[in-house]
């Protein structure tokens, strides 16, 4: 009896072994994310669900903005915001200007630092080795060694500028380097400038920007900024030294080229802009007087205006040559529809012909086929023997 109850046991505990074997494994919830019934999620990771406004975090769109100018308008986009005091009249801007450059290029001499001039700082120095009086921006360069070395050695130098002039003019500049600098492609474009040298008094600065050969591999010997501007080795070097507002400069090796390509021949040609006119002679851009940008309006509305009556008249002739060929147009498409017509009316009456005489062929056909029919139902006659003289014969 222990044996059986022993054995009813062993029975029961085997069978609830195999229907625990038997239960189905509850589905996995899949989740937007899965590809192919496989999620993007490692195994045991639990996916929590969203909260309602929850974003996602947006990704890096590269450092932010280093520089930066109180704005406003576009001459307040030339002062540094830390300095800034309000804009500066045309003296003032443009003394200051002259000893910011002329401590800028002094500093990089006495340090042994190369650096050249670069767009229309380049361009006024190509007139008369004088900065362009009516250009905001002072542009150098530097190669891209010399400017992880400023960045190691000079960041946020303070330079104290003395001038040689009576009375003498004390400056303080800072020589400041983008912490973006390192990075030598253009990214997100907040930091296209690598450099800059301020005058702390009061805010405006030289844009220093670095030239790289940033792909070596595939571009050998072509240098570019972020700003996309781009030069071969033979462009740059080797660099002419020279003077520039009295103080040693250089300036890059094909200056001639690199202006042309920025600028256009007719940069290099033209004597009267921006409020101001060239005076060979003396060889300097001088300001006009009131009276001649006086003139120089009237001269600009009259030539406006005959540019606009000009344009009328261009216009004028545009639309009655237009008109013209409008109406030629109208007339051969009468005179093409003419002939067509014409010749349609010809095709239907030759085919009219054709129809009449065919009618008439099918008509006298018809009148044939009806003699015929009527001859074949008439009876014929015996015809009688006749002897040689013409007598019938009985």
């Amino acid at each position: 009896m222990r044996l059986i109850q022993t054995i009813i046991i062993f029975i029961t505990f085997l069978c609830f072994l195999i229907d625990a074997a038997t239960i189905p494994e509850e589905p996995r919830r899949r989740s937007p994310d899965d590809i192919n019934g496989k999620s993007l999620e490692p195994r045991g990771k639990v996916r929590r669900p969203r909260m309602p406004g929850h974003r996602r975090k947006k990704r890096d769109e590269g450092m932010p903005k280093y520089f930066h100018e109180p704005g406003g308008s576009q001459l307040g986009n030339h002062y540094d915001t830390r300095y800034y005091h309000g804009i500066q009249d045309y003296a003032d801007r443009k003394d200051t200007q002259l000893h910011m450059l002329r401590a800028y290029l002094t500093f990089f001499h006495e340090n042994r630092l190369e650096s050249w001039l670069a767009h229309g700082t380049l361009l006024g120095w190509w007139w008369n080795g004088k900065m362009l009086p009516w250009d905001w921006d002072i542009d150098t360069q530097v190669s891209g060694s010399t400017l992880k070395y400023l960045a190691e050695r000079y960041n946020h130098t303070h330079y104290d500028y003395v001038s040689q002039s009576d009375p003498p003019v004390k400056r303080t500049y800072l020589l400041d380097i983008n912490p973006a600098s390192v990075e030598r492609e253009r990214g997100n474009g907040n930091n296209i400038i690598d450099a800059r040298w301020i005058d702390t008094t009061n805010g405006l600065y030289i844009d220093i920007t670095g030239l790289s050969e940033t792909h070596p591999e595939d571009q050998p010997g072509v240098w570019v900024c972020k700003n996309y501007h781009r030069y071969h080795t033979t462009d740059l070097y080797p660099m002419r030294e020279t003077m520039y507002e009295g103080v040693i400069s250089k300036v890059p090796y094909a200056y001639d080229r690199i202006l042309t390509q920025e600028y256009g021949e007719r940069a290099l040609a033209l004597t009267d802009y921006q409020g101001h006119r060239w005076d060979p002679i003396v060889k300097e851009w001088l300001q006009k007087s009131e009276e001649e940008l006086e003139e120089d309006r009237k001269e600009k509305e009259a030539a406006d205006k005959m540019k606009e009556e000009q344009e009328k008249r261009r216009k004028d002739k545009e639309e009655a040559a237009k008109k013209k060929e409008e109406a030629e147009n109208e007339k051969k498409a009468q005179e093409q529809e003419r002939k067509d017509r014409e010749k349609a009316e010809k095709e239907k009456e030759k085919a009219d012909k054709k129809a009449e005489v065919q009618r008439l062929k099918d008509q006298q056909r018809l009148m044939r086929d009806n003699i015929k029919k009527k001859t074949e139902q008439q009876p014929k006659t015996p015809v009688s023997k006749s002897d040689t003289n013409g007598n019938p014969q009985r």
